[in-house]
């Protein structure tokens, strides 16, 4: 693990956004983090496809964790 160094404009976005989705500050920057990582490594996708995708490969993952 280590430190990021944002503005302090993206660091007041991140907090904002963490509010409204009920998530850390830590939590929210990872989650646009692994987004904007997926949507480059899948640029034809849409959000709503990239969530599906993500949402898709976690029930699989129960899935195999419960056998």
């Amino acid at each position: 693990m280590g430190i990021i160094k944002i503005s302090d404009d993206l660091h007041d976005e991140v907090r904002t956004s963490s509010q409204v989705m009920s998530r850390s500050i830590n939590a929210q920057a990872e989650f646009w983090i692994k987004m904007g990582r997926l949507a480059e490594q899948n640029p034809t996708l849409t959000f709503a496809d990239i969530i599906a995708q993500e949402m898709h490969k976690a029930s699989t993952t129960d899935k195999l964790k419960a056998v």
